[in-house]
């Protein structure tokens, strides 16, 4: 149960949007619905570290303003490591794991607010 209190964090994110739940569960739903790290695990494979460094950066942005700790850490972590040019397969699957454990946290959020939004 620790990681699901790491993986959203709603008061903060709440915090963000000025306590507007409807937004912020409608920004959840939208992160939900159209974001993948395919393309990220994709740049790391194909040692195009320019493309990964941005999509590490555009996931960790992301992460930050609705408050997906894990995330927003482990992508922080990867984006520095690319920067280093020692970005490896084995980083993405680990973000892989948390970003599929926050996508199954996120739709409990929606579920447990799905009348806000």
């Amino acid at each position: 149960m620790t990681d699901e209190i790491n993986l959203v964090d709603m008061e903060e994110g709440l915090k963000r949007v000025l306590n507007n739940k409807q937004l912020y569960i409608r920004l959840l739903k939208k992160f939900k619905d159209e974001t993948n790290i395919s393309g990220l695990a994709d740049a790391i494979n194909a040692h195009d570290l320019t493309t990964a460094k941005e999509k590490a950066h555009t996931m960790k942005g992301l992460a930050a303003n609705l408050s997906l700790t894990k995330l927003f850490l482990e992508t922080q972590e990867l984006e520095a490591k690319i920067k280093e040019g020692i970005a490896d397969k084995n980083m993405t699957e680990l973000i892989q794991i948390t970003f599929d454990k926050t996508i199954k946290q996120i739709q409990k959020v929606i579920e447990e607010n799905d009348s806000a939004a």
